[in-house]
């Protein structure tokens, strides 16, 4: 009988294992799983899409990107869609931008290109450089991209139109990094992928709250009706996480994720860039607006003491020869395991991630918070002028 007679100590810890390992699943199929059960309503034909593909603008901005516009932009140009054009604003490149962009139009007809004056200090380079695009572009739609990502396929663009309906007037889309070898690269690419399970799982839930520039569209109007980007002028960045955050609803925002559909991310080689990256986010992720960054605090606060719950767990059950309590405690903690596994690889692959996380999911799950305060507390000790305006 004194197997199955637990002490107060492993009753309260197991206990608090099984209330957060519930917390936890109300994430995964609440949250988490999203994309999958979107991508299987899709393919039963229960999402309504619009037949009609009006002309659209693919605005891009570069700054000393010459490699990459060789690459990616005729990606763009090359788009299998009936009407559209693509401007890319040249900010004060120094390298052979603007050249290739002169060869490029010759080729090109419906490739146009601007430039943002060097001098420019009342807006950052790339709001400026965005509303200049928006405002020399022809279409009421328009689709952003950046130039070191590249479409997974010609119908990206027909893809992210068919969701054009007559109340839609933000579309988000889905980015993630090439494969390649190397710690960096699975860091990055587990990070991306995590927070694209956050941001497109709360608007497809109804709760829309950010976007990414590497793959969006929204309404010109939309953009004018806002006076542009005129409320966060201060700010550095903003122009897509704020500008999606301040106006998405769950009326007039949808979220495409076919896999021709995403866009590729070059991959990241060195870390102090992909650090500034997520820094310079962290600076206007305290404007936010809505419950959703404090819903997602809480799942990352559950997962910590999930895991302290079930270490404590099993190190008592074992100090005590109590392997019943031991094993509950692992059982949970397998539990979880492997529903995460599950929904995290089915989306992953849905989505075009070519990596499998197995043996490194447990890794970069308690990495991802810990990374997270890492950034934060960079942006804490940093002087305030590092994220304005330039």
């Amino acid at each position: 009988m004194e197997t199955f007679t637990f002490n107060t100590a492993e009753l309260i810890v197991l206990s608090a294992a099984g209330i957060l390992f519930i917390i936890q699943l109300i994430y995964y199929f609440g949250l988490y799983n999203r994309i999958h059960a979107h991508n299987k309503a899709v393919r039963k034909e229960e999402v309504h899409f619009s037949r009609e593909l009006p002309p659209l603008s693919v605005i891009l901005c570069v700054r000393n990107e010459a490699e990459n516009l060789r690459k990616i932009l005729p990606t763009i140009l090359e788009q299998d869609y009936p009407q559209f054009e693509v401007i890319v604003v040249n900010d004060a490149s120094t390298d052979e931008t603007e050249d290739i962009l002169g060869m490029m139009e010759e080729k090109y007809p419906h490739l146009y290109h601007s430039f943002t004056p060097e001098s420019a200090r009342y807006i950052s380079h790339k709001k400026l450089a965005l509303t200049l695009g928006i405002k020399a572009s022809k279409h009421d739609w328009l689709v952003f991209t950046e130039t070191n990502c590249m479409p997974a396929s010609n119908q990206w663009l027909k893809l992210m139109a068919r969701n054009f309906t007559p109340q839609t007037q933000i579309v988000l889309g889905y980015s993630g990094y090439d494969r390649t070898r190397g710690w960096l690269h699975k860091r990055t690419a587990f990070d991306t992928l995590f927070q694209s399970l956050r941001y497109l799982g709360f608007a497809l839930a109804g709760k829309p709250y950010m976007g990414i520039g590497r793959n969006l569209a929204y309404r010109k109007e939309l953009f004018f009706q806002q006076k542009g980007f005129s409320k966060y002028l201060n700010l550095q960045r903003g122009e897509d996480d704020l500008f999606i955050n301040e106006l998405a609803t769950p009326s007039n925002t949808r979220v495409e994720t076919d896999i021709n559909a995403t866009t590729r991310i070059n991959p990241v080689y060195c870390y102090k860039e992909w650090k500034e990256e997520k820094v310079s986010y962290m600076a206007t992720a305290k404007y936010y607006q809505g419950t959703q960054r404090y819903l997602l605090g809480f799942e990352t606060f559950s997962r910590l003491l999930f895991y302290a719950a079930c270490i404590i767990g099993i190190t008592l059950g074992v100090l005590n020869l109590h392997w019943l309590a031991a094993g509950i405690a692992l059982l949970i903690w397998l539990l979880r395991f492997i529903l995460q596994a599950v929904i995290i690889n089915q989306t992953a692959k849905e989505m075009g991630e070519d990596r499998k996380y197995y043996f490194s999911l447990p890794v970069f799950d308690l990495l991802q918070p810990i990374q997270s305060l890492n950034f934060k507390l960079c942006r804490f000790f940093r002087g305030k002028g590092d994220f304005m305006r330039k």
